[in-house]
């Protein structure tokens, strides 16, 4: 028999983040998982797994290492891209005939948390790349415990009282999905949850700022400029 090599966890050395190597997710004994999900608490919640092939279904087992799946975000024609797997979303610029078999794909997505206007938000998300550009089309992800901790002091104690609406009628691409508005003349009607604007991990306690996404956005204790001027500033840093 050949021994296993044991799994490799390299940080990536940028804000956040490690590779982890020697894996097969499709695989994972208890030991193994107990590895993985270490390095996810231990990195800011981002892992990449390099050079893996699994399929629709095998993604969906990984994820329910972590917990109960969500069903897929509502899409902008109010189907699923998979109705057989309703907790996957295809996001592509492919087309077959005439129309595409997925979503978001010839678009630049804004800075978002995934689906962060329900209210209860997902733990994580699980990206599987099945074909990528040559160059481009680059996902980057941004450490918010950083980013809260490197906020002035006074001012991280002020948004700890704070709470904001984020909005569920746009997807992060800006464009409306099925069933909403395109526009709101009042804030109270933006539809979506709202959540602290500082949250912390249930596991290590650590603090984050968590905005979700600009657009509707609004800080409910304050008034809309002083509102927008916040929310400018915290996404500007």
């Amino acid at each position: 028999m050949v021994a296993r090599r044991a799994i490799a966890v390299v940080p990536t050395g940028a804000a956040l983040g490690a590779d982890i190597w020697n894996v097969d997710p499709g695989a994972l004994d208890a030991a193994d998982f107990a590895v993985i999900r270490k390095a996810w608490l231990d990195h800011c919640g981002v892992l990449r797994f390099p050079g893996q092939n699994l399929d629709e279904r095998g993604l969906l087992d990984f994820g329910r290492r972590f917990g109960a799946l969500d069903s897929a975000p509502i899409s902008t024609s109010g189907k699923l891209y998979r109705p057989e797997l309703p907790e996957l979303t295809v996001i592509s610029n492919v087309e077959e005939g005439g129309k595409p078999v997925g979503a978001l794909g010839n678009y630049e997505s804004k800075w978002h948390a995934d689906m962060s206007y329900n209210p209860v938000v997902p733990r994580a998300s699980i990206l599987h790349a099945v074909e990528i550009p040559r160059e481009g089309g680059n996902t980057s992800f941004c450490n918010m415990y950083r980013a809260y901790q490197t906020l002035a002091p006074e001012l991280r104690a002020r948004l700890l009282g704070y709470h904001s609406k984020h909005d569920s009628s746009h997807n992060s691409v800006g464009q409306t999905r099925f069933g909403f508005k395109d526009a709101f003349d009042r804030r109270d009607e933006v539809p979506g949850a709202v959540h602290p604007m500082v949250i912390a991990h249930p596991e290590t306690g650590r603090p984050a700022l968590f905005l979700g996404r600009r657009r509707n956005a609004f800080v409910l204790e304050l008034g809309d400029a002083e509102s927008a001027e916040l929310l400018d500033f915290l996404w500007d840093h």
